[in-house]
């Protein structure tokens, strides 16, 4: 098996309780957005916080406790709820009320180490980096989570690391990411049942270590980014057939040679005009242009940190939020949304181990 890049877990005591409303709030200069910040933390691993959409300034708020190593959230279809997976070498996914911040309740997720959950219907689907599987949960009518209704573990020449598992735009297939066996998966997922079933094992070049993927919004591209190459994949994808084709590679980093360099998350601009991919090690957001079926290098900005784990654009497409893991803070970056380029570092807020950002509500 080969040596796989190891997160670093940084430690920290915070405290506090989350009584108050995760949404827009009202303040002197206009509606605030709602804001909810993961955390490698062992105690409370999500905050809550404000921003300010004019000023692009975020306020850190109270934490919600008994919610160690919170790496990945994901709303409810009526966005009531948070689902959060809690990175632990039991791992276990924890519903939340949105409004109150109080926990409803937690599942195990029958692996270890769980790093991405998305909705699906009626089912919370949830990746196991440990374990290399993907595991699905009937979620009830009140939105809690309900007990699992499959496991499928990955298997291939090398140790499997599930990363991300999604539903595609369609919401025919569920698409699996695996960093260990460098392939990405294509499942249909029976509504009766909750099983899944095999489609496609889409094989990537050894040692490209697919990490997430991004669908373009017309539903007939993805866009693969490989943590241990810091490469994208441009794939075609075939929603009616349940099938990618893997077509232009593109570099993340331009020119650059920094020592070291893997890639961790990647989004497309609501247009569709632009993608974005963070590098932690050269710490920077990379651009690119859509341009057809082809990216082209637009070049990157300093992420105003270290080993930037995740990012988000907000609701305005005004502003990127960057959380560097290794600065323990949230930056943000002013972003033009017609030419989709990032300025420098505006800003930034302290967030113990930062890993992660999503928007509560949109903007009013």
């Amino acid at each position: 098996m080969r040596a796989l890049p190891r997160r670093t877990l940084l430690t920290g005591a915070v405290a506090g309780a989350a009584a108050q409303l995760f949404g827009t709030t009202a303040s002197a200069h206009g509606r605030r957005l709602g804001v909810y910040l993961g955390s490698f933390s062992p105690d409370a691993g999500v905050q809550r916080g404000t921003v300010d959409p004019r000023t692009g300034v975020l306020t850190v708020g109270a934490t919600v406790p008994d919610l160690p190593d919170s790496s990945w959230f994901a709303h409810s279809a009526d966005r009531r709820i948070v689902y959060v997976t809690n990175e632990l070498p039991e791992g276990h996914v924890s519903a939340v009320d949105a409004a109150t911040g109080r926990v409803l309740n937690k599942q195990s997720t029958h692996g270890e180490a769980p790093t991405h959950l998305s909705v699906h219907g009626q089912f919370l689907l949830t990746a196991n980096y440990g374990s290399g599987s993907v595991v699905v949960h009937r979620l009830a009518g009140d939105g809690t989570i309900g007990e699992s209704t499959d496991l499928v573990t990955h298997t291939g020449a090398a140790e499997a690391h599930a990363h991300q598992v999604l539903p595609d735009p369609s919401g025919r297939w569920v698409v699996a990411v695996d960093l260990g066996t460098d392939s990405v998966y294509v499942y249909g997922l029976d509504p009766a049942s909750g099983k899944l079933r095999a489609r496609q094992q889409l094989r990537l070049p050894t040692g490209y270590g697919p990490r997430h993927l991004a669908f373009h919004p017309d539903g007939r591209r993805a866009y693969i980014l490989g943590e241990l190459r810091s490469e994208i994949t441009v794939a075609a994808w075939d929603p009616s057939a349940g099938l990618f084709t893997p077509g232009q590679v593109i570099g993340t980093l331009g020119d650059a040679t920094p020592p070291q360099n893997f890639p961790s998350e990647i989004q497309v601009s609501p247009d569709g005009r632009f993608v974005y991919a963070a590098n932690r090690g050269h710490d920077s957001i990379a651009t690119f242009d859509v341009r057809g079926e082809r990216l082209a290098f637009a070049g990157t900005t300093p992420c105003g940190g270290a080993w930037p784990r995740h990012f988000t654009l907000d609701p305005t497409g005004r502003w990127v939020y960057v959380a560097n893991q290794r600065a323990n803070a949230v930056s943000w970056l002013l972003r033009d949304p017609r030419t989709g380029r990032l300025g420098s570092p505006a800003g930034s807020a302290a967030v113990n181990s930062a890993c992660f950002v999503l928007f509560g509500r949109n903007a009013r």
